[in-house]
């Protein structure tokens, strides 16, 4: 065992403590301040949970700046697969990036739903949006143009 000892004057200790506190105080502060903008960011975010109605699918895609066609220009039941090959990497990918997790609902049927997006940026025409709903809360969703070049992109708007 190896004992090291070292005099030091108080002046220079009472000194490096209040250094090594205010060291502290503000990586504190930083801290709570990064905390306070991960909550607001994720409250801005629309509850996925509780989509019942075509009023809901609305004012859900309105939540991301959205403003759609009033119905639904389709509406299809899919089974989302049980194993997912490669071929699913990107899509899984978007959707992750959304906070949506597809694997969770890996053997069970959604409802896609297909809204044309009536403002997007560019002013292209035949943008649509999907939302996936299993049990009234959404579980995937994205903004697409089916054209031959087109876009596929996550909900928020570009």
């Amino acid at each position: 065992m190896l004992i090291v000892t070292a005099k030091m004057p108080k002046r220079k200790l009472s000194l490096g403590v209040a250094a090594a506190a205010l060291l502290c105080c503000c990586a504190i502060a930083l801290n709570f301040g990064q905390a306070i903008d991960r909550e607001a960011s994720a409250s801005a975010l629309p509850n996925p949970k509780g989509v019942r109605s075509n009023q809901d699918r609305v004012d859900y895609l309105s939540a991301y700046g959205w403003q759609v066609s009033g119905e639904p220009v389709a509406t299809q039941e899919l089974l989302i697969p049980e194993e997912m090959d490669d071929s699913y990497t990107e899509y899984l990918a978007l959707q992750n990036g959304q906070g949506f997790d597809l694997q969770k609902y890996a053997g069970k049927r959604v409802k896609r739903y297909t809204y044309e997006v009536l403002n997007y940026p560019t002013g292209e025409t035949g943008v649509q949006a999907n939302l996936l709903i299993c049990k009234n809360t959404v579980v995937g969703g994205e903004v697409l143009s089916p054209r031959l070049d087109g876009f596929l992109h996550g909900l928020a708007m570009p």
